[in-house]
């Protein structure tokens, strides 16, 4: 049994896009080759991927949470907050920090920590430690024809005196005989026995067995692979997250400074005595610069986490300064979102959870078929050899003498072995058909959770987009009413509700745009993620 899929660093749903079936396949093919009697004979292999844990939207025992929709998905979220859940570490080096890894000059891009993630993330290093126990499982299953050689040494003694006249006649020294304490000269034996069994016709349970062995590498790497896409995606959001954070500050920094120009501006018209003011406009502005300072103290916290959460991911070394490239959530191009059909076609062909429950199937197959053919016996070449030597006894040399102390047997033939335990073969027939069976139904559901899944991934990605377009054209409507209440308030001809009213609806463009060029930059490496790719550097 594999262990169980990466944990999303997102306890919330968004980190979960695109995990509808990655513990689909935490079980691979273990071959075996343990044969009663001759190898190929004996116990099959045991292949399976268990039931799926993470299919979307369905009512299925073994499936699990639906992905997507959650506070970072597309379309959700908290301006100026970090878009990893609390169930990631804050605080450490990171667990896949490699020895000698060589941290990247200057500040590290989206590319960079996507392929320290993918490359050294401690989940990747399991991953190919598995990969590796399935390749030797394989050359296990490849190589069971080799013959198990069973080799025996050994010395003892004392070895009462026994003469005669090598011919397996009567005893010819008085010591020789039995029934008295008389041993006469004793001596030493040493002997060495062996026997081997090499198969030479199993009715196709050897090539079986070696089939459903070559299924075990197919496994490890498309479940290396699904590591490999999960802490690709967890980098690409972390990455988002510390660019939201810090837009969110500029914003923020901004607006404050508006509302303390506006400040100062109230506090002279009060010295004055203008009727343009009055006490009440300083209670209202200092409420709304408070309330600035609490997002503020937000957006810090944010930046920080993803901060923290980035230097996990890249296996930071203690000490290394990691430091991360400032970059602009709005896309200048537009986003081409791959309609419907394109991105279930390519899931169906790159998802690594389907090409490993498609080699568990395939192994299972392999494991029927040795299930029916365990009912015929095997033949095979038997050789052996029986050597012993006894310094106290005289070696006979009639081939009619019987001569435990000093034999040379040697012998090779063809055998037929089999067992006749049929009850037993028809209820391991019965099992693995039925562990067949479940895994197809698994597979059925792990494809209907994948589409389910790239399905809403695909739909929050284009409302995420939509929504984005929608509030870059609030934010500039909000600038010019921001801009124009401004200096209608200096000029003496507006009041300070409209200036408060203008300063609150270009906070609230600005939180939301950013906000939704993070759900679509998150969303576009979601998608990557959920129809198999890796997500590129500008996604």
């Amino acid at each position: 049994m594999l262990p169980p899929g990466p944990t999303p660093v997102n306890a919330g749903q968004a980190a979960e896009a695109g995990n509808a079936a990655q513990s689909a396949a935490s079980s691979a093919p273990k071959t075996s080759t343990t044969m009663q009697g001759t190898p190929g004979a004996g116990a099959p292999p045991g292949a399976g991927v268990p039931p799926t844990t993470g299919a979307p939207g369905t009512g299925v025992p073994g499936v699990g949470r639906t992905p997507g929709g959650g506070a970072n998905a597309p379309g959700g979220g908290v301006p100026g907050s970090s878009p990893l859940g609390d169930s990631a570490p804050v605080t450490g080096e990171a667990p896949g920090a490699v020895a000698g890894a060589k941290p990247p000059k200057g500040p590290i891009t989206l590319a960079q920590l996507v392929e320290r993630a993918r490359t050294q993330d401690a989940r990747v290093a399991e991953a190919s430690a598995e990969l590796r126990k399935f390749q030797a499982l394989h050359q296990q299953a490849k190589w069971a024809w080799f013959p198990k050689f069973e080799i025996t040494l050994g010395a003892g003694g004392p070895v009462p005196e026994a003469r005669n006249d090598g011919l397996g006649g009567p005893p010819t020294t008085e010591a020789s005989l039995e029934g008295d304490w008389n041993f006469g000269k004793v001596g030493v034996t040493v002997f060495s026995t062996g026997n081997a069994v090499l198969p030479l016709y199993t009715f196709g349970k050897l090539s079986a067995l070696e089939k459903a062995g070559e299924q075990g590498p197919i496994v490890g790497a498309a479940l290396r692979e699904r590591v490999r896409a999960e802490a690709g995606f967890q980098a690409a959001q972390a990455y988002y997250g510390y660019q939201l954070a810090r837009t969110g500050l500029k914003q923020l920094e901004d607006v404050s400074k508006r509302l303390k120009d506006a400040g100062d501006r109230i506090d002279a018209l009060l010295k004055e005595d203008s009727d343009q003011v009055a006490k009440l406009d300083t209670y209202k502005l200092g409420y709304f610069r408070q309330l600035v300072e609490g997002q503020r103290a937000s957006a810090l916290q944010g930046e920080q986490f993803a901060l923290t959460a980035i230097r996990l991911l890249a296996s930071a070394a203690p000490g290394e300064q990691v430091e991360v490239v400032e970059e602009e959530l709005p896309l200048r191009e537009d986003v081409k979102v791959p309609d419907l059909e394109t991105a279930l076609k390519q899931a169906n062909e790159r998802r690594p959870e389907l090409k490993a429950i498609s080699a568990g199937i395939i192994a299972r197959e392999q494991e029927v078929l040795i299930r029916e053919r365990s009912y015929y016996p095997d033949l095979g070449l038997a050789g052996f050899y029986d050597v012993r030597w006894t310094s106290s006894a005289t070696r006979q040399r009639s081939p009619f003498a019987y001569d435990p102390y000093n034999d040379r047997t040697v012998g090779l033939g063809l055998v037929v072995r089999g067992t006749f335990d049929i009850p037993i073969k028809d209820a391991q027939l019965d099992q693995a058909r039925a562990e067949l069976d479940k895994l197809r139904a698994q597979e059925q559901t792990l494809r209907a959770g994948i589409q389910l899944e790239v399905t809403q991934v695909q739909s929050q990605l284009v409302a995420a987009y939509a929504r984005a377009k929608s509030f870059t054209e609030a934010e500039k409507n909000a600038k010019r009413w921001a801009t124009a209440a401004y200096a209608a308030f200096d000029l003496g001809t507006g009041d300070t509700r409209e200036l408060v009213d203008s300063f609150t609806a270009l906070a609230q463009a600005s939180a939301e745009r950013g906000k939704s060029w993070f759900d679509v930059r998150v969303g576009m490496a979601s998608l990557a993620r959920v129809t198999g790719a890796v997500p590129a550097a500008d996604e």
